[in-house]
């Protein structure tokens, strides 16, 4: 394996008919969509672990992410409801480089995401800040430097809010287009939630919350409605516009 010794780097893609693919970090960047490539090689298995790993419905993408951890689901959730992510992926590519000793190092980020803007984010989903040790550390020095070579970003996420983790667990349940209901109804869930209010009284507002409620949680999950996500999510919980500014307040609005 080939590591440019003046200190570049490089990178490691599966091609269309899952060949091993080795080329300068900086042309693989620019010429390389990661976020349709399966991951470069398969995700750990930890024994004893209740989460193993597994796939991911994008509402993205409309296809499957291969998640290894319940920690990088999780930020998956985040991600795929980022409007400016529009392309997702699991291990797609391994950096390599050459430490300050000249020894071949090498690092497989979690996640991969593409913005709007043509660049890209890495990372990594610890489940834990101090997750992976000294090795970690330093591979996660080495490859923010090679994100930053071309623009793009590097971040070990860290663990999200149990809380938070929760209601979007919830509301991603909801993220599937059929949950946007029967046509027009959308268009009413919106109109309910023009002023803010309580979730129940909206639903009841747009017909029967048994219909209407998988409608309201899928705006919610895509932004065209908004809530505060930092209390647990219930039936009186205020839902207000996309613009609305939450105050996290929970009972009735002003």
């Amino acid at each position: 394996m080939d590591v440019n010794q003046g200190g570049g780097f490089e990178a490691v893609f599966l091609d269309p008919v899952g060949q091993a693919v080795q080329q300068r970090w900086a042309d693989a960047a620019m010429t390389v969509a990661f976020e349709d490539l399966p991951p470069v090689s398969a995700f750990p298995v930890a024994p004893g672990r209740r989460w193993g790993p597994g796939l991911w419905w994008s509402a993205t993408t409309g296809r499957h992410v291969t998640a290894g951890s319940n920690a990088m689901r999780v930020q998956l959730t985040v991600l795929d409801r980022d409007p400016d992510v529009t392309g997702l992926a699991g291990r797609p590519v391994r950096l390599l480089w050459r430490d300050p000793r000249g020894q071949v190092r090498s690092w497989v980020p979690q996640l991969f995401a593409r913005r709007a803007d043509g660049t890209a984010l890495l990372a990594d989903c610890p489940s834990q800040p101090d997750a992976g040790g000294e090795r970690a550390r330093k591979a996660a020095e080495a490859v923010a430097q090679a994100c930053a070579d071309i623009g793009w970003t590097y971040r070990r996420l860290p663990p999200l809010d149990d809380i938070l983790a929760a209601n979007l667990k919830w509301l991603a349940g909801y993220r599937h287009p059929r949950n946007s209901g029967r046509p027009g109804l959308t268009e009413a869930v919106l109109e309910a939630f023009t002023r803010p209010r309580p979730l129940i009284e909206g639903a009841e507002a747009a017909g029967d919350p048994i219909e209407v409620l998988p409608a309201v949680f899928h705006a919610l999950w895509h932004g065209q409605l908004t809530a505060g996500l930092d209390t647990p999510l219930h039936e009186r919980v205020l839902v207000g516009p996309q613009e609305w500014e939450v105050l996290g307040r929970t009972g009735d609005a002003e």
